[in-house]
């Protein structure tokens, strides 16, 4: 009932490839566990002992999170085809979480990364020095860079990108999110000029034509491969720490709320359906809380 299941992830949840191997890989750990006995015949109590197993593993809460989700989600799809009555994994509590803060980067780190594709230096390091990418390629990293910091979208929102999806007159995209909901995202003058100059010198004999963001084979372009990029420019620029794509989306949302931006208001531009989701962005940094504390203290 495996393989019915992971079509089910594809095609209904619009699950990624990442997140279809990870629970693959979940759903073999649990099967190795139970032995001979069948899913089907899997009770909340066998549920328990898998998760008080995984405990003694030294696995990370977010780890054992991440498989319970796994085994909710699969019960849920046995319930819905008919072939059982009850999730059994559907009453097990999940384990509390620890709090992380989000890496982000400041506004000036922000800028510097986004700028690094078009800007000539001749500072790098022999270390980093890289074959210098074809002029439209580096147009297309700089779009890329700009679209994802001037919109907050997940980096699979931004290789999803089709070229009909940007509305240039009205400064709008369109972005399939989580379960292939829909959302329309505003998109910033900066970003608007650098898809205007990559889109003017993208080549024409594309494989994907439709495809906003290709790869230098002519493809879409892949998450693995923005993700690489985006280390070679940390590296250009020097911007230390653990910087992810992920990292742009928590930039854009930190300096939302840095300059003003209410909590809803940033929740909706990020797509989370709860607000919950959007409260770890509350971090805000301590210029912004000393910033607060002057202009509404009585005694500041």
């Amino acid at each position: 009932m495996l393989d019915p299941f992971f079509k089910y992830l594809r095609v209904e949840r619009d699950a990624s490839e990442h997140t279809c191997l990870n629970y693959r890989l979940d759903l073999e750990k649990f099967i190795a566990f139970l032995g001979h006995a069948r899913m089907k015949d899997v009770t909340p109590l066998e549920v328990r002992r898998f998760v008080a197993q995984l405990s003694t593993e030294r696995l990370s809460r977010r780890t054992i999170a991440r498989r319970l989700s796994c085994l909710r989600s699969y019960y849920r799809f046995l319930c819905r085809s008919g072939e059982l009555t009850q999730n059994p994994a559907g009453s097990i509590p999940t384990p509390r979480l620890e709090r992380r803060l989000p890496s982000f980067l400041d506004e000036q780190q922000a800028a510097r990364l986004v700028e690094a594709p078009t800007r000539r230096s001749d500072a790098a390091a022999p270390a980093v020095k890289r074959r210098a990418p074809r002029a439209w390629q580096a147009l297309r990293d700089a779009a890329m860079l700009e679209t994802l910091y001037s919109t907050g979208i997940r980096v699979s929102e931004l290789t999803g990108l089709n070229v009909d999806d940007v509305d240039e007159i009205s400064g709008t995209m369109v972005v399939r999110g989580k379960g292939k909901k829909e959302r329309l995202c505003p998109v910033g003058g900066a970003a608007l000029r650098a898809l205007r100059a990559y889109l003017a010198k993208r080549p024409k004999a594309l494989r994907v034509p439709y495809a906003l963001f290709v790869s230098q084979k002519l493809t879409r372009i892949t998450v693995r491969q923005v993700d690489r990029l985006l280390q070679q420019y940390l590296r250009q620029t020097g911007i230390p720490g653990r910087i992810s794509p992920h990292s742009l989306r928590h930039s854009f949302a930190t300096h939302l709320l840095e300059r003003g931006a209410d909590l809803r208001s940033v929740q909706e531009l990020l797509g989370h359906a709860s607000l919950s989701t959007t409260q770890i962005y509350t971090h805000i940094t301590p210029q912004r809380l000393k910033k607060v504390y002057d202009q509404a203290h009585p005694r500041a």
